[in-house]
């Protein structure tokens, strides 16, 4: 079974994304941050007081011993009192070293110094009382020794300040560098995210507008790619339901006119023959009311004719039966022979049909008969659709506007016009405008027919109308083309 991703789903999806990576990134930086704070508490709380405190031991060792010195050369008792303030600092300050951290091993220095201290103090006590001294002298060499000592101390422990500062500045580093990526990754996600959404939509858009345009210009259209499952895979496999179903009513429909056309031609050749014979009274003498009522009957019985040609002309057409045998024609006669079977039409109206053709055209190959036909179409239409007294422009010129030689035809009349909205249906079998459909006859195969023919010779049919100014039907065929 085919999973199915819906546009929610995929939002979801990559929201999702995009949070994690977001808030991994997030999560991330604070641990680090975290680690940061302890590294920097660290030195700040512990190192740098230990630092701060070994240099006070080591100046505290120096003032004992120049008092001790002092002492024996002016024994002088504040000496006492200064190596005594100073044996106190340098306890507070060691204390404060084996607090803070310094301590805790056996091969600690710090602690080896407390022993050691200790046991100098013990001794150093008893040999005091021995000698009815109240302070408990240190021998210059132990207190060179403890200097020793503690510089080797302290400088172990700005080894250890210069490593965590190191480690604090890497630490610093990979979250930086880190934090840039992740922030990067969801800028990049969420770039991708809606590149890949907009790509997603306007993709399937692009190829159904492709469709609707498609059929707005010919009525039908080939079924439409379908890129994902989602809603805008079902809009896309409704549309190529729709489009084979009107596709496959269209031929239905098309079937049936070609065949009811057929069929009906026979009986009505038959009766509008018996209608003639009548009315050329070769079966007997009639009154003139009769006559008028054969000829009535004889012009709807033509008309109904021209009806059924056309709807058998556009199913040959639709199913390619009709063969352009395209040969080089004279331009000139060919336009005045399609507007001098309209002439009396035109005149009826008053109309005046005026013809421009460039000069020094050759080479115009096309099949004379079925293009004449497009020429009687455009023309006819513009006869029906102008007002009285008005006229009629016919222009054949080259068309400059594309690469390769084209012949451009167009028709302007003074008619009411298209709408913009309809331009695009005129084209389209049976179709009317909307705002003649009860004054004109016709049933609109005429532009589908027209049409047809064009592009059968290998060239593009339009129209340019504006509403009230009248319109200009065009179709543009290639030159030198004999094929």
């Amino acid at each position: 079974m085919k999973i199915k991703f819906g546009i929610l789903v995929k939002l979801f999806c990559w929201y999702l994304l995009a949070c994690l990576i977001f808030y991994g990134t997030i999560l991330f930086l604070f641990v680090h941050i975290q680690e940061l704070g302890k590294i920097s508490e660290n030195i700040v709380n512990r190192k740098y007081r230990i630092a701060t405190a070994s240099k006070k031991m080591i100046d505290t060792l120096w003032w004992m011993a120049e008092n001790q010195k002092k002492y024996d050369l002016l024994q002088k008792e504040e000496y006492k009192e200064y190596f005594a303030t100073g044996q106190k600092d340098y306890e507070t300050n060691l204390f404060e070293i084996l607090w803070l951290g310094g301590g805790g091993s056996d091969d600690n220095p710090w602690d080896g110094l407390y022993r050691e201290y200790q046991e100098q103090f013990t001794s150093g006590k008893q040999q005091a009382d021995a000698e009815h001294s109240d302070v408990p002298w240190l021998k210059e060499e132990l207190i060179n020794e403890w200097v020793e000592k503690i510089q080797k101390a302290r400088a172990a422990n700005e080894q250890q300040i210069e490593r965590m500062v190191k480690n604090l500045n890497a630490q610093g580093r990979t979250a930086m560098e880190w934090g840039v990526v992740g922030v990067s990754a969801s800028l990049l996600v969420g770039l991708f995210g809606v590149i890949g959404f907009s790509f997603g939509m306007i993709r399937p858009l692009r190829e159904l507008r492709r469709g609707i345009k498609s059929m707005s210009r010919s009525g039908l259209t080939d079924p439409i790619r379908i890129y994902s499952n989602d809603e805008f895979g079902e809009l896309a496999g409704a549309f190529n339901d729709m489009a084979t179903r009107l596709t496959e009513e269209e031929r239905m429909r098309s079937d049936f006119i070609s065949m009811l056309s057929h069929e009906i031609r026979t009986p009505l050749t038959s009766i509008r023959e018996s209608v003639n014979l009548i009315a050329e009274e070769v079966m007997g003498d009639i009154n003139e009311k009769q006559r008028r009522f054969l000829l009535i009957a004889s012009r709807e019985l033509e008309r109904i004719t021209t009806l059924l040609n056309h709807l058998m002309q556009i199913s040959r057409l639709e199913a390619g039966a009709v063969e352009i045998r395209p040969h080089e024609i004279d331009l000139g006669e060919f336009v005045q022979g399609a507007i001098s079977r309209l002439i009396p039409a035109a005149e009826a109206k008053d109309i005046s049909i005026h013809s421009e053709i460039e000069s020094g055209i050759s080479g115009f190959y096309c099949d004379p008969d079925n293009l004449q036909q497009v020429l009687l179409n455009l023309i006819g239409n513009a006869i029906k659709f102008s007002p009285h007294g008005s006229a009629i422009l016919v222009f054949v010129r080259k068309d400059d506007s594309v690469k390769a030689p084209h012949l451009a035809f167009s028709v302007t009349d003074a008619g009411p016009g298209v709408p913009d909205a309809e331009q695009a249906l005129v084209f389209h079998k049976y179709y009317r405008a909307s705002g003649v459909r009860d004054e004109v006859d016709g049933v609109g195969l005429g532009l589908s027919i027209s049409k047809y023919i064009v592009e059968a010779h290998g060239g593009e049919i339009g129209i340019r109308s504006k509403p009230g100014e009248g319109s200009t039907f065009s179709f543009t065929l290639p030159l030198n083309r004999k094929e």
